[in-house]
């Protein structure tokens, strides 16, 4: 299973939260989506995550990428 994590700005509230998990969740191979309003970060988990059809979804929902995507720590 692969994870990507990306910073998401513009969200600001608990339907933010839930448009971003509906979205992604959407995206083929994806099995699990966290998002934390608090620091706008966002873990991906899946396999065959491909990381410039993540990121066009975050941004055609209508929110910014503030850093590029890395995988997330394991453990």
């Amino acid at each position: 299973m692969e994870e990507r994590r990306y910073t998401v700005t513009g969200m600001t509230c608990g339907h933010c939260v839930a448009g971003v998990t509906e979205e992604l969740s959407a995206v083929a191979g994806v099995t699990g989506v966290e998002v934390e309003l608090a620091d706008g970060s966002v873990v991906v988990r899946g396999s065959g995550l491909e990381d410039a059809t993540l990121r066009a979804t975050i941004t055609e929902a209508g929110y910014g990428l503030a850093d590029t995507a890395a995988p997330a720590p394991t453990g």
